[in-house]
């Protein structure tokens, strides 16, 4: 998988990239760059986070050293996009366009005198110093996550910091683009799923959901493995006959053509954010059948909600499930027996969940924001 053919560079700050002219006083302005989608999802909650700590974060790193930071945000939609942001740009031309054309958008997107962290590779590169996150890899890997990035190989080379959010990814990153393996910092998990009462919710009831459930919380792209969780739930169900399968998500053709109208599944749409927690804390257990996930999210938050984790033993999901949860083969049997399992109100799953929630709370934003704050300064 990995570009091998030129020398490693290090996703490490200072490495790779043009130095800034001598003249240049390090700046003390963070422009945030991301793009604006109409689903957030896991790379949403993380921006999201971030830039509301990031302030509190900068000075945190430097305790005692006056030097003010302004943060700011730059959203970019797409040129025909009815959604809000702050800037306009053709993404699917500048995804296939050539370094140097990408370069050139940059020039006119960003200030000049900023540190620029981008958390999407869509965008184009900042001319002087900045800040990349990768989430994952999944478009090289998956020919449904979109069309992988002409320029990427170059532009992350170049990047004065490279940030993964699991050491699985930082691997990854690292044999694809030829660098060193970059700086790992986490997501965190919110203070309201730990607060979530696990009982069923008002908004549960809603769904007319009236009995236990297991949830999925996420997409339908071909990495999700939905296909195994479907095969699975007949067993699931056999074995569990009052039990049902609440599938959340935007709606999409895959998850509706594998449980519409399957007894006992029930697809949910679109959650409203006030309503996530609780809905994660009603759950007898979260399956996360995943082949490949840069993070995982959805398992961090049913640990902090004291909701049993059925989890693939792939990706990054056993970096942050730990032995806090039940790791299984991506396969329609290893999911039905996992979950069959996290149900059975065996003592040791109790265990299980209670050294998961100990777990989670390692997990914080605000950890997150002062780990990138010390990487922005360190690049500026």
């Amino acid at each position: 998988m990995g570009i091998t053919s030129s020398p490693r560079r290090s996703g490490r700050p200072g490495a790779g990239g043009p130095l800034p002219s001598p003249s240049l006083v390090p700046s003390s302005r963070l422009v945030l760059a991301t793009v604006a989608v109409d689903v957030p999802r896991g790379a949403q909650t993380y921006e999201g986070e971030i830039a509301a700590r990031a302030q509190d974060a900068l000075r945190a790193a430097a305790p005692g050293l006056h030097d003010p930071w302004t943060v700011e945000r730059t959203v970019v939609r797409g040129l025909r996009s009815t959604l809000a942001g702050t800037a306009r740009l053709p993404l699917g031309y500048l995804t296939r366009a050539s370094p140097r054309s990408r370069a050139m958008a940059g020039l006119s997107l960003y200030p000049h005198d900023a540190v620029v962290h981008r958390t999407d590779l869509r965008l184009p590169p900042a001319p002087h110093r900045e800040v990349l996150t990768i989430h994952d890899v999944a478009p090289w890997q998956f020919p449904d996550e979109g069309a992988p990035v002409r320029a990427a190989t170059e532009e992350v080379r170049r990047a004065a910091a490279v940030i993964c959010v699991s050491r699985y990814t930082a691997h990854e990153v690292a044999e694809l683009f030829g660098i060193d393996e970059p700086h790992v910092v986490r997501h965190g998990v919110g203070q309201q799923f730990f607060d979530a009462d696990r009982v069923p919710s008002a908004y549960v009831a809603s769904l007319g959901v009236t009995g236990p459930y297991v949830l999925h919380a996420g997409g339908a792209s071909q990495r999700k493995n939905l296909a195994a969780l479907a095969e699975a739930w007949p067993a699931i169900r056999s074995a569990r006959p009052d039990l049902g399968l609440v599938l959340t998500g935007q709606g999409h053709p895959e998850r509706t053509r594998l449980f519409a109208g399957m007894p006992g599944t029930l697809l949910a749409g679109r959650v409203p954010p006030a309503s996530v927690p609780g809905l994660v804390a009603g759950a007898l257990a979260v399956v996360v059948p995943s082949l490949h996930e840069g993070f995982g999210l959805p398992a961090l938050e049913a640990m902090a909600a004291r909701t049993p984790v059925v989890a693939a033993a792939t990706g990054a999901l056993p970096e942050i499930v730990g032995d806090t949860g039940i790791l299984v083969a991506p396969t329609a049997r290893g999911l039905a027996e996992g979950v069959v399992f996290a149900t059975s109100g065996d003592p040791a799953v109790d265990r299980m969940v209670v050294r998961a929630r100990r777990r989670a709370r390692w997990f914080t934003w605000e950890r997150s924001a002062l780990e990138h704050a010390k990487i922005w300064r360190s690049v500026r």
